[in-house]
């Protein structure tokens, strides 16, 4: 993320973070009405690794490696609406790390989230 201004490389990856967060999952946390609050954790697969996205925004993206998958998520089983579909993801390396430990996930090098290895 060298290129990219220094206040997207700190709130973008928060931002992609809260919204996987509140899209879907299945956790303890209520909201005030007593219904499930959301609290799936942003996480992707890439060549049978599971990785976690994180907050970290010190990072340099590096070259494309190829697509990585987000699961569905379903919090609210009795809700059509509710579920999110699995979706796909571009993943590139970072650099200095070896992608079995680290990637970075996005639509573009500049708009990508650090992901390490779960």
């Amino acid at each position: 993320m060298t290129g990219a201004p220094l206040t997207v490389r700190r709130v973008l990856p928060a931002v992609l973070l809260v919204l996987a967060a509140t899209g879907c999952g299945e956790g303890g946390a209520t909201e005030p009405d007593g219904t499930a609050a959301a609290s799936c954790a942003y996480m992707v697969t890439y060549a049978d690794r599971t990785y976690l996205g994180t907050a970290d925004t010190d990072f340099t993206v590096g070259k494309k490696l190829g697509t990585a998958t987000v699961p569905e998520c379903d919090d609210t089983p009795n809700d059509p609406d509710g579920a999110v579909p699995e979706g796909r993801v571009t993943a590139y390396a970072v650099e200095g790390t070896d992608p079995a430990v680290a990637i970075a996930v996005g639509d573009t090098p500049t708009e990508t989230t650090l992901m390490k290895v779960h």
